[in-house]
């Protein structure tokens, strides 16, 4: 139960800075996508099933707040944390690099389903222009900000973890 609290407070904490501190933090209007880290980091840390959960529920206030096909983020965020669940067995605490490469991965994949579904489809093709000013900037300032953010993530779930295990 204190787990389940504590997603959705880091859902709520995630979604509100992402839509405000960040926003006004834009580089050129590109922000860091905190809710990937969010779910590439959970899905990693505890595995498919919590990967999911906590990506359906940041893909739904997205949903909520600036979507306009209900559903497709919910969907897209489930998805990237499931993906990310399947390196929990890989996981280990210390080390940033596969949590590094696995964020990129999904803040990549994600950007490029955005693209495909809500823009491709509407018959804008500048690809190229998409990928140069929005997606690699995108990118690379999700990295900067998940050096931190990531440890701040992974320390709340080491704590969690050990109190679950006092509690048993």
């Amino acid at each position: 139960m204190l787990r389940f609290l504590f997603d959705a407070l880091l859902i709520i904490i995630c979604f509100i800075l992402q839509n405000t501190i960040f926003q006004t933090l834009a580089l050129a209007s590109i922000s860091p996508n905190l809710l990937v880290i969010l779910t590439s980091s959970i899905g990693l840390m505890r595995g498919k099933k919590e990967g999911m959960l906590v990506g359906f529920f940041c893909g739904f206030m997205v949903d909520i707040f600036y979507g306009d096909l209900f559903g497709f983020y919910a969907l897209v965020y489930m998805y990237i944390g499931y993906l990310s669940g399947f390196f929990n067995k890989i996981f280990y605490d210390d080390d940033i690099k596969l949590p590094m490469l696995l964020i990129s991965a999904s803040e990549f994949l994600y950007s490029l389903i955005v693209y495909v579904f809500l823009f491709m489809f509407r018959t804008r093709f500048e690809f190229g222009y998409y990928l140069i000013h929005i997606i690699i900037p995108e990118l690379v300032y999700t990295i900067v900000v998940t050096l931190f953010l990531y440890r701040i993530i992974n320390g709340i779930n080491r704590r969690l973890e050990r109190r679950e295990k006092r509690s048993a």
